[in-house]
């Protein structure tokens, strides 16, 4: 059956009575189903009479909405947060936050260089700028502090499976890539998308722009361009490269863009700070003199960077 075919069914169950058939006139007004808008009934009558005919279709549509309800609807800030010392929105580029061992927090280098400089003892008694615990330079030490946290049921601190049954959206992430490249798991697109979802619920840019991603491969460039909108709000690179494209093919409209550009820009512009600049500027000059002592590690580097631009 064609699409036509099928529209032209769909007009007609909606011109005439699920149950009875009966056409609508002006003496005869149909009624829509209250839940998914699929029929329409002449009486209450007749609505009771089909219920037990359209209920799987209509529950069916009814969870579709729901899901896209809140499938797309914008997150309130990335599943990052902010960084419970400065509070300022996390960088999605992981490289500018860490993750304390001892606390399990992610505190933004920023406030990582801060809390250094405002060390009096220097950098051999270092204490983490959370929760104040010495910082161990001894993989044991480290260990031992991942061990507490993992007996803790800390989602940060455990695999992927343990950490999204605990709610931890980074690990249904990292699941959905494991489903995807089949490594360690059987190869489940179901299960990817699945846990694709879950994580952009959740805030994930990155899950979802793979989610616009798999929505543009199966030719559904609306929906993509969905995902990539509500992606590019939240700050995410690939989302704003991925709006641009479909422009120049006409999906995306100029006002739509340019109010995707604005979004992403605040996004960006809310994650910026003196100090944060400072510790980039830093790691930036520490990571250039290392490449500049092995040619191995500056063609590593590249290679990294070209792999995070392909995102």
């Amino acid at each position: 059956m064609s699409a036509d075919d099928c529209e032209a069914g769909v007009m007609t169950m909606m011109s005439c009575c699920a149950s009875c058939g009966i056409a609508e006139a002006d003496d005869i007004k149909l009624k829509e189903c209250p839940t998914c808008d699929l029929v329409r009934y002449c009486s209450d009558e007749c609505q009771e009479n089909y219920t037990s005919q359209h209920k799987e279709a209509c529950m069916k549509r009814a969870v579709e909405e729901l899901r896209d309800d809140l499938l797309f609807k914008q997150p309130e800030s990335s599943y990052l947060g902010d960084c419970p010392i400065c509070m300022l929105p996390m960088p999605l580029d992981l490289s500018k936050s860490i993750v304390a061992v001892c606390c399990s927090k992610s505190i933004c280098r920023g406030c990582f260089h801060a809390n250094y400089m405002s060390e009096e003892e220097g950098w051999s008694n270092r204490r983490c700028p959370f929760c104040r615990e010495p910082v161990s330079s001894k993989m044991e030490e480290c260990d031992k502090q991942r061990m507490k946290r993992i007996e803790a049921n800390d989602p940060v601190a455990l695999c992927e499976e343990g950490a999204a049954e605990l709610g931890d959206v980074d690990a249904h992430y990292r699941l959905s890539d494991l489903y995807r490249n089949g490594r360690g798991v059987v190869k489940d697109g179901e299960k990817e998308v699945h846990h694709l979802e879950v994580a952009a619920i959740g805030g994930h840019p990155r899950a979802r722009y793979n989610l616009g991603c798999h929505e543009w491969n199966n030719g559904n460039s609306e929906r993509a361009v969905k995902h990539w909108i509500i992606a590019a709000a939240q700050g995410h690179d690939g989302s704003i490269k991925a709006l641009m494209y479909e422009f120049r093919r006409g999906f995306v409209s100029k006002d739509d863009l340019a109010a995707a550009l604005r979004a992403h820009q605040a996004a960006v512009d809310a994650t910026k700070s003196p100090h944060r600049e400072v510790a980039e500027t830093q790691r930036e000059a520490a990571e250039e003199y290392i490449r500049s002592q092995s040619p191995q590690r500056q063609a590593a580097e590249d290679y990294r960077r070209k792999m995070k631009s392909v995102e």
